[in-house]
């Protein structure tokens, strides 16, 4: 189901709902922009917070497909994906917090430097 802002998609299954933020969907996109072609290769998405779901598409019985209001449209998130999201939602985000302060850390080291 999705909020009437569309910031929050709930998906339900047999153990529970788990309601999902379009921001948290987008920088956990399972496309290959984000997640890359293999480890070590993920980008890091900043900057979604006022992203919000424009469309969902049924992509046969397995999974959809999620259309963000910046543009992309590529993520097709499975049923085990969107279960994997809502189970394991809060470890998830704390990492991508810790990643985004990793990230200002070294961005600030950078401009520190002067030639």
């Amino acid at each position: 189901t999705l909020s009437k802002n569309k910031k929050i998609l709930t998906v339900s299954f047999k153990d529970g709902d788990y309601a999902l933020t379009s921001e948290f969907l987008r920088v956990y996109s399972p496309s290959a922009e984000v997640r890359g072609h293999g480890p070590g290769q993920e980008t890091l998405q900043l900057n979604k917070q006022d992203v919000s779901i424009l469309s969902l598409a049924p992509m046969g019985n397995y999974a959809i497909a999620i259309h963000f209001s910046d543009g992309h449209t590529t993520g097709i998130y499975s049923w085990s994906y969107l279960l994997h999201l809502g189970i394991e939602k809060e470890e998830l985000w704390q990492d991508y917090l810790r990643r985004i302060k990793e990230n200002n850390d070294i961005n600030k080291n950078y401009h520190k430097v002067t030639i």
